[in-house]
């Protein structure tokens, strides 16, 4: 018996060639969302941080005592509203694709190398595009002052830098194990894959080429648990956003942000150390 011809939808297309170096093929655009929906979603974000920060830390504050009880009752608070993103992600994720495998996954949410949006080709060079973001990060945190007052008792820093931050740390692996969960959720698995995974991708139809500023102040905006670090979060993220939009992968915003949390935990773990 001869086979039957495959219809032309079901044929394997060819990569694209220039010269003998294949171009990697465009991938699937992932649906849409439209302005309510990104709204929707921003909410979902945003509004259990602020709740859980000013409502919640507030009440389990009196659970702990000594001098170390509100930064144990905000990182609490901080971290359980990261993992809620993350799983926000992952149920909108499985109802979109249905199904949560990595293959899937990573197409899905950006999750990739960056792709030269002229030749096509993905990941080598352009993974150097991490080293100008970071510096560019690191330039703002140097050379840029906003006079906005953090309160006292909601400044990690001022925390660790003091004696009974140091105190509190000394030998305890135990909170500087949760606040590492809080810096992997906060830049790998909560925040940016969030805003730069989930929401940029499917931004394109509602807000145009201006997506990426629109992704930029939204992800401003969501900081209400932390008002006061809004202008500093949106020039990181001006900074960011744009070259994660243009490659098309969230790694780049992901990996960027991620060398401050590298940065804190390794001036966290020299206090326990002591």
């Amino acid at each position: 018996m001869i086979p039957a011809p495959q219809p032309a939808a079901v044929l394997t297309a060819r990569p694209a060639y220039t010269g003998d170096r294949p171009i990697d093929a465009e991938p699937s655009q992932p649906p849409q969302y439209s302005f309510a929906r990104i709204l929707w979603t921003w909410a979902a974000a945003a509004l259990p941080m602020a709740f859980l920060a000013w409502v919640v830390a507030p009440r389990l504050w009196t659970a702990f005592d000594g001098p170390s009880a509100w930064p144990r009752a905000i990182i609490l608070c901080l971290t359980l509203g990261l993992i809620w993103q993350f799983v926000l992600v992952a149920v909108l994720v499985r109802r979109e694709q249905g199904t949560l495998r990595w293959s899937v996954v990573k197409e899905a949410l950006w999750l990739r190398a960056p792709r030269s949006p002229r030749t096509g080709r993905r990941g080598g060079w352009l993974w150097l595009l991490i080293v100008p973001l970071v510096v560019g990060i690191a330039a703002k945190e140097l050379l840029v002052t906003i006079p906005i007052p953090v309160p006292a008792d909601r400044d990690l820093g001022l925390f660790l830098r003091s004696d009974a931050g140091r105190d509190f740390f000394a030998g305890n692996w135990t909170w500087f194990a949760l606040l590492v969960t809080m810096w992997v959720f906060n830049t790998v698995l909560g925040e940016e894959l969030l805003f730069r995974g989930l929401l940029l991708p499917r931004m394109q139809r509602a807000c145009g080429r201006w997506d990426w500023v629109v992704n930029g102040l939204l992800f401003t905006a969501y900081h209400l648990h932390v008002p006061w670090a809004m202008p500093k979060v949106l020039l990181d993220t001006l900074i960011v956003v744009y070259p994660s939009r243009r490659y098309r992968s969230a790694v780049l915003g992901i990996a960027a942000h991620s060398v401050q949390s590298v940065v804190f935990a390794i001036l966290v773990l020299l206090l326990v150390l002591r």
